[in-house]
């Protein structure tokens, strides 16, 4: 059950232009650049019906009856034996015209003159400059033919000597505008699908068990941080949390693409908006409201959706001179059919101007890019692939070089300890006991290891004083009045301490792909851990598949230079760079950037954020730390590198079909210009009516939109 008639707690409302995603409002209106009408920035979940395409209906509604009638009379001349005609004369049919084609343009159309007026006053001439200025002038031209008949030269006059009208133009036009805006709101509606589909993962209610032990439901947005929430077979996880009591198998499958459940147990963190499987458990709240996973990720995808990818730099300059142009394209059509057009040559220069005022509308120039992008990073975020802005979408197809972390990017994230190593006159447990008292209180995953295996052991774990990390090397402090040193042979040789016996026991571990970590008590070698971290089996495939793509891959690691080799001969990287420090990772990102290469970052912990932060693109998984999640551009749920793969197939899939739409639309126009204008009636006395032109110019637009809504069945 979703939760209905909610909006996502993301921030204060604004509204937003389709088209220009720059201009923000607090309020409804229409853009003052494009004219279309802001949309709201926070999609609802109950998806409530668009005002704009309600009124819009509303007036196709009338039009289409009004234009009918309208349009039979108008063409009630080619009708064998003319029975109209025959009922009334040309003069009362002319102002039953007029009857008819008033409420359509003046009511119908009033939104479109507004906004035609308001662009002309804001010196942001647009697609209803032209729409206003076509259909305007045919109506108050056709008006004045009826009122005042007499005030026209012959030039304006048919062969029977009557002034033509042309109220059917405008009345049938307005009314084509108005149903491809209705198709065009109802496809642009759409393209909300994906992020409607994230929404509606969350639950309505969530089950809070109170200090007595009593359980009530509360809506989702009264739970609080700290809250005891129960959590039956078959009912979504409510917020993100930890499990405090029970086990179960969480279904995932809806956040990261995992197909098979995963098993949680007590102190696993879930994920609201995941659905409980099988058993029951009590979790304690730790994220809610717009601090949940499934929140911010919606605000990530809907605030990408409205970024600009830099191509659209390219129909932004031609938008800025196309309508002026046409504006003059128009007057010129104008003035050549008034100077060498046959009789009514006024009424033909009229006519053909208004047929490309109108089929020029540049609507679909302006959705080109910006449907695509929208579609695209929904698409994306069903697939796992959360991108954080339209530029990296579209600069991802160009990476040529991945610089990619080891450990929980290539492996797993969740070593194990292996082995342990000691000295003479040292325990096995007493070295792990020392270690984990040194780690009791550090989240980096060598320390959890450490700390599960002296659970498993079941050690009475100290706590440390005097605890001091040293970045890329190790830690060190005081367990029970004793000096500890955990690290790897940068810190020992720091602290001056001798390495030789534990080298030589380390080398076999290494060549395994183990992570060895020295212990010194008191200044003096004492033994090692070595710390295994299995490759993800994702890892395999994906360096094939990149390498096979000509994606020149680097692993960094701060890892041995014997372990990284190790991992990387396993994974076919031949470029690796190991024992080098987060300061290093972000040298080597800077040098490669230098010799002209566009490089994509892959990380997943703080010492990869500024690496991240300073690549082309920086990839964070999401399985990852948060600062390492805001420091990048695109973030892969599932926390595997097939989604780097899948991230270059909606690259190249979404700018492939930007360039489909800025191609159609621009060849749309170069082509039905010079048609509108008549360059056809010389050779084959062929003209465009003004409503053709309106059919072709909605058309264009919601041709451009369809193709965009493809992107929603790609395949990743």
């Amino acid at each position: 059950m979703a939760l209905e008639g909610a909006v996502l707690p993301l921030r204060e409302t604004q509204y937003i232009c389709p088209m220009h995603p720059e201009i923000a409002a607090k309020e409804p209106g229409d853009c003052p650049i494009c004219g279309m009408a802001l949309e709201p920035r926070s999609v609802q979940l109950d998806a409530a019906p668009d005002p704009e395409l309600i009124s819009m209906r509303h007036r196709l509604w009338l039009g289409g009856t009004l234009a009918l009638p309208l349009l039979f009379i108008a063409m009630s001349e080619l009708i064998p034996g003319e029975p109209l005609q025959q009922i009334a004369s040309v003069r009362l049919w002319t102002w039953i015209q007029l009857v008819l084609a008033a409420p359509i343009v003046l009511w119908g159309g009033w939104p479109f003159f507004e906004r035609g007026w308001r662009s002309v006053v804001s010196r942001n001439l647009n697609m209803f400059t032209l729409i206003a200025l076509g259909t305007g002038v045919a109506f108050i031209y056709s008006l004045v033919a009826t009122a005042v008949p007499h005030i026209f030269p012959a030039a304006f006059r048919s062969t029977t000597g009557d002034v033509p009208v042309y109220f059917e133009a405008a009345g049938v036009i307005i009314v084509l505008v108005i149903l491809g805006q209705v198709m065009e709101l109802r496809a642009r509606a759409r393209t909300g699908h994906a992020l409607r589909a994230l929404m509606d993962l969350a639950p309505a209610i969530a089950r809070i068990v109170q200090e007595d032990g009593s359980e009530n439901e509360i809506a989702l947005d009264a739970v609080k941080v700290g809250d005891r929430l129960r959590v039956r077979p078959g009912e979504k996880v409510p917020v993100d949390g930890v499990i405090v009591e029970g086990a179960s198998a969480i279904d995932e499958s809806m956040m990261t693409g995992e197909s098979l459940p995963v098993e949680k147990t007590q102190n696993d963190a879930v994920t609201g908006g995941t659905m409980n499987e099988s058993g029951a458990f009590i979790m304690r709240a730790e994220h809610v409201g717009a601090e949940t996973l499934l929140f911010r990720i919606v605000q990530m995808v809907g605030d990408a959706q409205r970024s600009r990818a830099p191509i659209q730099r390219t129909a932004d300059r031609v938008a800025a001179i196309f309508v002026p142009a046409v504006l003059a394209v128009a007057v010129a059509t104008a003035i050549a059919w008034g100077v060498f057009g046959p009789a009514p040559s006024l009424g033909y220069a009229m006519v053909n101007a208004v047929a490309v005022l109108i089929i020029a509308c540049p609507c679909a120039l302006g959705l080109a890019t910006p449907m695509s992008i929208m579609v695209g990073i929904g698409r994306g975020a069903q697939a796992g692939v959360l991108i954080r802005d339209a530029e990296a979408l579209e600069l991802f197809e160009k990476v040529d070089t991945l610089v990619i972390d080891k450990t929980g990017t290539l492996t797993e994230g969740k070593p194990q300890v292996a082995a342990i190593e000691v000295l003479a006159d040292h325990q096995e447990n007493e070295i792990l006991r020392m270690a984990a008292g040194l780690e009791r209180a550090s989240e980096h995953p060598l320390a959890r290891a450490i700390m599960e295996a002296a659970a498993v052991q079941a050690l009475d774990i100290s706590e440390a004083r005097e605890f001091r990390a040293e970045i890329g090397r190790g830690v060190t402090g005081m367990v029970d009045g004793i000096e500890v040193n955990l690290g790897n042979a940068h810190l020992f040789s720091e602290q001056n301490i001798d390495t030789s016996e534990l080298e030589e026991l380390a080398a076999p571990h290494r060549a395994m792909g183990r992570t060895v970590m020295f212990v010194a008590l008191n200044g003096a070698a004492a033994g090692l851990i070595a710390v295994e971290d299995k490759i993800k089996e994702s890892s395999y495939d994906a360096m094939r598949r990149l390498q096979a793509d000509g994606v020149r891959v680097v692993m960094l690691s701060g890892d041995n230079r014997a372990t990284a080799n190790s991992v990387a001969a396993a994974l076919g990287i031949d470029e690796v760079e190991a024992e080098v420090l987060p300061a290093q990772k972000l040298e080597a990102v800077q040098r490669l950037r230098a010799e002209g290469r566009i490089v994509a970052m892959a990380g997943d912990g703080v010492n990869d954020a500024p690496a991240l932060a300073a690549a082309h693109i920086g990839i964070a998984m999401g399985t990852g730390t948060d600062v390492a999640i805001e420091a990048a551009a695109i973030t892969l749920l599932r926390g595997d590198l097939g989604g780097i793969a899948r991230a270059r197939q909606l690259s190249r899939a979404v700018m492939r079909n930007i360039r489909q739409n800025l191609f159609f639309a621009f060849a749309y126009n170069f082509l039905g210009i010079p048609i509108a204008a008549g360059v056809l009636f010389p050779p084959f006395a062929l003209l465009l009516n003004p409503m053709i032109a309106s059919v072709a110019m909605s058309l264009s637009s919601v041709s451009v939109i369809s193709n965009a809504l493809r992107l929603r069945a790609a395949r990743l």
